[in-house]
């Protein structure tokens, strides 16, 4: 029984992230107030049920309802029921825009401005991030990525015995900022850098005359092995400790070719070893 409960933000993508796990045979239900989950989970867990999949959509639309939430998720747990919780989190400079672009009111805004119900909202949801068993930060994506994200946590060859933990590899631009969420970062500023070759300056990691470019010197195949077995050797330390998401930051000056290189090269290594991972080049259209 694959039990998926999605919230976060509103805003965030959660409609489309139901939408693509129906695509994948969810069921699902959306807005369910908290007060039932548990309920709803006994009657999915019995078992003459005949649903293998569900997924909750369970967001702040809930308002006095979703105070129950946390008991709720609390429950579930000392029942030792299997459950994953699917958090979506964006920045409020997107959330802004994207409400502006539907011209839809915040649920918390009826008696305020949207920026102030995104702030409130915030304070609120945070809490909920301890259950989490995957974060995505949407701020970046458009519809398709957050599909084809989903797909690979929740679809692409996950069998009983993959590790439980979630690994996002986030290539960025330091000039832009760190990724807040990042649990370990990696500076590769000082591999040999493309930009410095015009014909490559337009392209970014995802080339493979790029790719050679920066893994064409002993420093970076030594550094790439070097990192390999650290992160190796981390992560089954991580996974003892209980944490189910893991966020590796690779970053070089602009967050477009040696970034971009070594996060695709770390994310072929980790998926090739069974792991749950997705990837994210968060600037590399930038520039």
């Amino acid at each position: 029984m694959k039990f998926v409960i999605v919230t976060g933000l509103s805003g965030s993508g959660k409609s489309e992230t139901m939408k693509a796990l129906e695509d994948m045979g969810f069921y699902c239900v959306d807005n369910m107030p908290p007060t039932l989950i548990t309920k709803f989970a006994e009657i999915c867990f019995q078992g003459n049920s005949n649903i293998e999949k569900v997924a909750l959509g369970v967001d702040i639309r809930g308002r006095r309802f979703f105070e129950a939430l946390h008991e709720s998720l609390e429950y579930l747990e000392k029942a030792n029921y299997r459950f994953e919780v699917l958090y979506l989190d964006c920045n409020d400079d997107v959330l802004l825009k994207r409400y502006k672009m539907t011209r839809r009111n915040h649920p918390l805004s009826k008696n305020m401005q949207i920026p102030e119900g995104i702030k409130i909202e915030r304070q609120i949801m945070e809490p909920f991030k301890k259950y989490a068993t995957c974060i995505i930060d949407t701020s970046n994506m458009k519809p398709k990525d957050l599909k084809e994200e989903i797909s690979k946590i929740y679809k692409d060859g996950l069998e009983e015995d993959t590790p439980n933990i979630t690994i996002s590899v986030v290539s960025f631009g330091f000039k832009y900022g760190v990724p807040k969420d990042a649990d370990l970062v990696f500076d590769v500023r000082f591999l040999p850098n493309p930009y410095y070759d015009e014909s490559l300056r337009p392209k970014t990691g995802d080339f493979k005359e790029v790719r050679e470019y920066v893994m064409n010197s002993k420093v970076s195949e030594e550094f790439v092995e070097k990192l390999f077995d650290f992160i190796e050797f981390l992560i089954p330390q991580y996974i003892e400790e209980g944490k189910q998401h893991l966020v590796i930051g690779i970053g070089c000056t602009g967050g477009r070719h040696r970034s971009v290189t070594i996060a695709n090269m770390v994310y072929d290594e980790l998926y090739k070893e069974g792991y749950r991972v997705i990837k994210k080049h968060r600037d590399s259209m930038l520039g």
